[in-house]
Parts: structure tokens; C-alpha cells; sequence
């Protein structure tokens, strides 16, 4: 991913909590199969210091300014936590999120539950249910990043009031 996109941001603020951070990353397993990659599109923004990224990688980035790049290596226990055994559940296809009309076998879905919507991945899809494993799809992986910081912005009154990013590659109310 080693290229370099133009800078959203005149200064070279430190990332720390409360401030919006945009970046760019490519995302891939312990083989090199590339699992995600947002280097030539939109940046994820996100807020700093709110739970909104991986732990691990948000520590990664604290500190660092737009224009830093870096590599990151996360064991799936610094990740998304080991494969869980039996998490498989059957679920309504209505308390799936989104469209539902072309569900196939293997799709990730996201499911609502009581805590919130979780991420899935559809095992056999039904009429009415569908079976779905609750493990996150990367769980279980070891997760190899290379990020570039785009952007460091302070964060508005309402940003840190919701707890995440809004506009352009953030939360959309």
C-alpha cells in the first residue's frame, strides 16, 4: 500500500483521545491473503480513544501524526480472540440488518441481538432462519496491518458526545 495521499489536514497534530483520525490501511492474514483494503478509497475516520478500533491498533496509532506509516502484526488474542467452539445459533432472518433478499451460505451478515448488532457469517440460509456463526469472520486469524495516518483533526462537542467520527468515512446520522 506504500502510497501517499494528499494530507486532509494542515497541521501535524498528535493523535490522542478526542481527536478524529482518517486513515488508509491494507489488511491481511498471516498467509498475505488480503482480507481488506481502503488505500484507494474513502479513509476510515474514527474517534480517538473511544473504543472505536481494535484496541491494540489504536494503541499502535496514539501519538503518531498525519503522513506516519507503519506496519502492525496483532495475535488473533490481541484481535478478535481465539475461534469459539459452538457459537453457532439459528436466528429469524428478520433480525438480520440489511438486505436479506440475495443471502447465500458464507455471506457475513450482521445480526441484532439484545447487545447490539453483531457480526456473523451465514452457515445455511432457510425460507424463514438462517443457521449463523457468531465468531467475528477474522477471529481466530493473526492480522497484519500497514496503515498510513491521513488526517488529525480536533473532534466537535458532538463527535465526543456520540463517541465516534461523523462525516466523510465516519458515522452518518
Amino acid at each position: 500500500m506504500r502510497r501517499t495521499l494528499p494530507h486532509l489536514s494542515g497541521t501535524y497534530m498528535q493523535i490522542e483521545k478526542d481527536k478524529v483520525v482518517s486513515i488508509v490501511y491494507q489488511l491481511r492474514d498471516a498467509a498475505g491473503e488480503n482480507l481488506e483494503d481502503t488505500s484507494d478509497g474513502i479513509p476510515l475516520a474514527y474517534l480517538h480513544g473511544h473504543d472505536n478500533l481494535l484496541a491494540a491498533l489504536e494503541k499502535a496509532l496514539e501519538g503518531r501524526s498525519a503522513g506516519d506509516k507503519f506496519d502492525l502484526t496483532l495475535s488473533p488474542e490481541e484481535a478478535y480472540g481465539p475461534v469459539r467452539e459452538g457459537a453457532t445459533q439459528r436466528v429469524p432472518i428478520k433480525h438480520l440488518l440489511g438486505n436479506t433478499k440475495r443471502l447465500k451460505a458464507g455471506m457475513v451478515v450482521r445480526v441484532q441481538t439484545e447487545k447490539g448488532p453483531v457480526t456473523a457469517t451465514a452457515l445455511k440460509v432457510g425460507k424463514f432462519m438462517v443457521d449463523v456463526d457468531l465468531n467475528h469472520p477474522f477471529a481466530g486469524k493473526t492480522l497484519k496491518f500497514d496503515v498510513e495516518v491521513v488526517a488529525v483533526r480536533d473532534a466537535t462537542a458532538d463527535e465526543i458526545a456520540h463517541g465516534h467520527a461523523h462525516g466523510d468515512g465516519g458515522h452518518h446520522h
